[in-house]
């Protein structure tokens, strides 16, 4: 059956919104099983359909999952494997698939990854997960939509630059770094908050790791890690997801847990549009009491820079500023379907290239729109929040792969949204 999400725009919000943990985190935390015999604890994961496909492709490799995910608790244990194939049908899902192929590598000396799916928002090229495993003397061959990687007498420290900076690919390459005989050196590492904690993550599990939330990683292999105790550090996207719904509805919330210095350039972007910023003990209060949001420019770039995870929701913002706005999507090349459906609601957005055109307009109104990908559903709830009339938002399914009970927290603050399942 497929969702819907109904929104009577118009409604400022008011209140308070836990923001849940990390899901670009949770998904990397979760493969960190498979590194290890012993038994990991996750809390604070976010409950969401992503981690739950993740969730189903480890079981099918043979991890035991004890999921309390309405508790945001997992207990994940690989004492035994029954296969190192992660098929199509598991894979298809989400590209943060690509994640089992490090850490089966470096501790079973195989794995066999069909080629990911997930958000149509550009090519997300594979290759430097392949020639990362090479250079730590892996032989990766591609057979039948499989990347197949064996090193059965293991892996082999080695320096590796990356010639982009990649989230993914230095999750993956550190991952299959820690039990890699000798010493590996990342260059051109990303820095991203989510990266550090992983590095924190797999430190508790003995892994010898430095300078992490540096662009330059050092991981001394170690034969063997141990289980631990970990909790999801708080969703720095969702957080700013909500920071933007209390902007364009001209309202004000706390995010409870929010961490202010993972978002610090997107909230001085928002001080800019004239929205009031507070921190506080427990999190981040967001108001808007201007009747004119300014107008700012934004290019997306990698952490500490605007993230490309936020581009989409803010773009939601600009279509009712007071003037226009230049927006360059610098990372992913599909990262603009939104703007087709933004202009369904009245926004007015032209594209070039890679770069939008915003020209504010006085008010959106509601509208039949379709999500093409994780953070455009986002922007189209926005933008509904904010527009005169009713919108449905179609293919909620996107909406739920990493915005956790997004619909009840809304409407403790005043939003009057409701999902539909037809």
């Amino acid at each position: 059956m497929l969702q819907k999400m109904q929104i009577e725009g118009g409604y400022p919000l008011f209140g308070e919104i836990n923001i849940s943990g990390a899901k670009n985190l949770a998904l990397p935390a979760i493969v960190t099983t498979l590194l290890t015999d012993n038994e990991i604890t996750l809390t604070n994961v976010p409950n969401l359909s992503d981690v739950k496909s993740l969730l189903e492709l480890l079981e099918y490799l043979g991890c035991y999952i004890n999921s309390d995910l309405n508790n945001n608790k997992l207990k994940l244990k690989t004492a035994n494997i029954s296969s190192t194939e992660a098929p199509y049908d598991f894979v298809r899902k989400m590209r943060a698939s690509i994640l089992v192929l490090g850490p089966m590598v470096t501790r079973f000396g195989r794995a066999s990854v069909s080629f990911p799916g997930g958000c149509a928002i550009g090519v997300r090229s594979i290759d430097l997960h392949i020639r990362t495993l090479q250079l730590l003397g892996a032989e990766i061959t591609i057979d039948n939509g499989f990347i197949k990687a064996y090193a059965p007498n293991g892996l082999t420290g080695n320096d590796i630059t990356f010639p982009i900076v990649t989230v993914t690919g230095t999750e993956n390459s550190i991952m299959a770094a820690v039990l890699a005989r000798g010493i590996t050196r990342l260059i051109n590492a990303a820095i991203e908050p989510e990266v550090e904690e992983l590095c924190i993550l797999l430190n508790t599990m003995g892994a010898k790791i430095t300078g992490q939330g540096t662009s330059v990683i050092t991981i001394e292999g170690v034969k063997k890690l141990h289980g631990t105790v970990f909790n999801i550090m708080p969703d720095r996207i969702e957080a700013g997801t909500y920071a933007i719904a209390a902007a364009i509805t001209h309202g004000k919330l706390l995010l409870k847990n929010c961490i202010y210095k993972h978002l610090e350039i997107f909230f001085n972007t928002l001080q800019l549009n004239g929205i009031t910023i507070e921190k506080t003990s427990n999190g981040v209060i967001i108001e808007n009491n201007n009747e004119k949001i300014n107008p700012i420019d934004i290019s997306t770039a990698p952490y500490p820079g605007f993230a490309t995870d936020l581009q989409a929701q803010y773009m939601a913002l600009m279509t009712i500023s007071n003037g226009i706005s230049v927006i360059k999507e610098n990372l992913f090349e599909n990262r603009l379907m939104h703007v087709a459906e933004l202009t369904r609601m009245g926004a007015d957005i032209k594209v070039n290239g890679n770069t939008a055109i915003v020209k504010g307009v006085q008010n959106l109104k509601g509208a039949q729109v379709m999500a093409t990908d994780l953070r455009a559903s986002a922007s189209l709830v926005l933008a509904g929040l904010a527009a005169k009339g009713t919108t449905v938002v179609n293919r909620l399914y996107h909406l739920d792969r990493g915005y956790e009970n997004i619909d009840k927290k809304l409407q403790q603050c005043g939003a009057q949204v409701n999902r539909i399942t037809v």
